[in-house]
């Protein structure tokens, strides 16, 4: 398994857009349209988790998130693993990916957001704040700085 920069104009891109538009998450459609859109900022990224050619997982590494308020940046989100391939550590090396990019980026600090407690926190992520997102749940803002 290997975690792959999704660039633009390429099979794996209109791969992850399948994926994603298909996969069991509500938030992938929300992914596929985002690369079909393909409105990102230069540093900003996607990244799959990519088994024997197929993808497997994803995330993200935005400017700004699913928040009306954000205060908080850059963020590591959209984090999916497929339900075959999850308690592999597949997320941990995701977000551990993103946060090497981070670092060649020249980021001090990355957040991620969820309704989880407990993940997040064996990354190394500390729980800092509660943002309410557009669909009006609250969610868990978790810092991480980067050395």
């Amino acid at each position: 398994m290997e975690i792959v920069k999704i660039e633009n104009k390429t099979f794996l891109k209109e791969k992850l857009i399948d994926f994603a538009e298909n996969c069991s998450w509500e938030a992938g459609k929300h992914l596929a349209f985002i690369l079909k859109e393909n409105n990102f900022l230069e540093w900003e990224a996607v990244f799959a988790a990519v088994e024997d050619g197929e993808i497997i997982g994803f995330c993200t590494f935005l400017e700004t998130d699913y928040y009306p308020e954000n205060r908080y940046s850059p963020w590591i989100s959209s984090i999916f693993v497929d339900e075959k391939f999850r308690g592999n550590k597949i997320s941990f090396r995701l977000i551990e990916n993103t946060i090497e990019y981070a670092k060649m980026q020249s980021f001090k600090k990355v957040y991620i957001p969820s309704d989880m407690i407990g993940f997040y926190e064996k990354c190394g992520f500390i729980k800092i704040d509660e943002l309410v997102n557009y669909g009006g749940d609250t969610d868990n803002i978790f810092v991480k700085e980067i050395l």
